[in-house]
């Protein structure tokens, strides 16, 4: 991509421009982590053309590559164009979430839900979670995760990639159709091992009390074990908070 000194655009680079464009919205709408593959099925591009372009964009600072997720996220020079802000949760929000802190030895953590997408609003200090890209990128490896594509018509749309990162990972699409029902109707998730073989986690649903609308959730992270066959008390726990978090974020 040539820079204002550049030469004069040619007929065929408008087109070029597009198809630019066309990725770039692409990596936004995938997420961190999409593949060169997945973003040339997508668009219906050529194998050549896509590779040509994500180096041009790479160069540029517009993407980035992810050693790590085998794919690409925005760069540099692309976040400028319209940052996204996590929504910082409201004073009265925090206190809630750091009372339960106060009462658990557990992880807690609050993410909100916007456009489809999950953002660590308020993550604990003490107990990092795992990265926000890996849990944007992959919803169903999380509770928080399945608490947002079981509110979706249709969850496909959110899942792109299927890949696993522990043993434990739900990579099978099946099983997680038959999953996402239940998750729904209790408005709680939970997954064991997913992210991290030792680790698991619990999330309920932050509601708005207005509408019922899906607009938080609230998560314990702690060993995977016990999240298998939870504490009736924490779990009652959780949720009076997540409901008392419902009308501050709704």
């Amino acid at each position: 991509m040539t820079g204002p000194g550049g030469p004069p655009i040619s007929g065929r680079q408008p087109r070029a421009v597009r198809t630019a464009l066309a990725v770039l919205e692409e990596v936004v709408a995938a997420g961190p982590g999409v593949t060169a593959k997945e973003i040339s099925a997508a668009l219906r591009l050529p194998p050549a053309t896509t590779y040509r372009v994500l180096n041009l964009l790479v160069g540029d600072e517009y993407l980035v590559r992810l050693p790590d997720l085998r794919g690409f996220a925005l760069g540099r020079r692309a976040a400028r164009l319209s940052p996204v802000a996590v929504p910082r949760p409201s004073t009265a929000a925090r206190a809630v979430v750091e009372h339960l802190r106060g009462m658990v030895r557990w992880g807690v953590h609050l993410a909100v839900f916007d456009g489809g997408r999950l953002h660590l609003a308020d993550p604990d200090p003490d107990h990092p979670p795992s990265d926000p890209d890996l849990l944007a990128r992959l919803p169903q490896a999380s509770a928080l995760g399945r608490l947002l594509l079981a509110e979706q018509a249709d969850w496909r749309a959110l899942v792109r990639d299927l890949r696993p990162v522990t043993g434990a990972t739900l990579t099978d699409p099946d099983e997680l159709a038959e999953l996402l029902p239940a998750v729904a109707r209790d408005g709680l998730a939970a997954q064991t091992g997913g992210l991290r073989p030792d680790r698991g986690c619990l999330a309920a649903a932050v509601r708005s009390p207005a509408d019922r609308r899906l607009v938080a959730g609230l998560a314990l992270s702690g060993p995977a074990g016990r999240i298998t066959d939870p504490d009736p008390d924490l779990v009652a726990l959780l949720r009076d908070h997540a409901d008392r978090l419902g009308p501050l974020l709704g």
